[in-house]
């Protein structure tokens, strides 16, 4: 399973949850499969969809989160794993794509291969942590995490990408992003 094809896999699940996505091919990938007011396009900021989805889970406690992660972006900061753990927010849902792979900057190698990232997860506090490797599991997982209380981590192992990306870049301005998203809020 690729990057594209999991997306697609969960972004057909989801109904109105709030979903807010690393930068870079996470969001590329999210807006062509289904762009949606619902959606937070990260533009930038490497690293801060986790942070920026807590800060919306804590403010709209009845709205489940869904954060579209990459493991080069979670390594980036892994700190948020901690405060998601000990503030433990009911409605916190961390997807994190892992190809092992900085996909967005060329594919450099990440650590991931070597160092888990749900058993990162796990030991920050989160309550439901598992790694999914194919579209059926992907789908009941994800089915399930969205009825439950968080916060949840699901690891997403993917294919990392050979050559060049072809994909398409988010059109909205961060302006648009912003705006969409805050409606979506009310």
């Amino acid at each position: 399973m690729n990057c594209c094809e999991a997306v697609m896999t969960i972004t057909g699940l989801l109904e109105d949850q709030l979903v807010v996505c690393a930068n870079g091919i996470i969001s590329r990938e999210t807006f062509t499969a289904r762009d949606r007011v619902e959606n937070f396009y990260m533009i930038g900021s490497m690293g801060l969809a986790s942070s920026i989805g807590l800060g919306v889970a804590l403010s709209k406690q009845s709205r489940m989160v869904v954060i579209f992660d990459g493991d080069g972006n979670l390594l980036m900061n892994l700190g948020s794993l901690t405060m998601v753990g000990y503030l433990r927010p009911r409605n916190f849902l961390h997807i994190v794509f892992d190809n092992e792979a900085y996909a967005s900057t060329g594919n450099q190698p990440t650590v991931s291969n070597v160092i888990a990232l749900e058993e990162i997860a796990k030991s920050a506090g989160y309550l439901y942590v598992k790694k999914v490797t194919d579209r059926e599991d992907l789908i009941q997982e994800v089915n399930k995490v969205l009825k439950m209380e968080g916060p949840s981590f699901l690891l997403v192992k993917i294919s990392r990408s050979e050559g060049k990306i072809d994909i398409g870049r988010v059109t909205h301005s961060p302006e648009q992003i912003k705006d969409r998203f805050m409606s979506a809020l009310h």
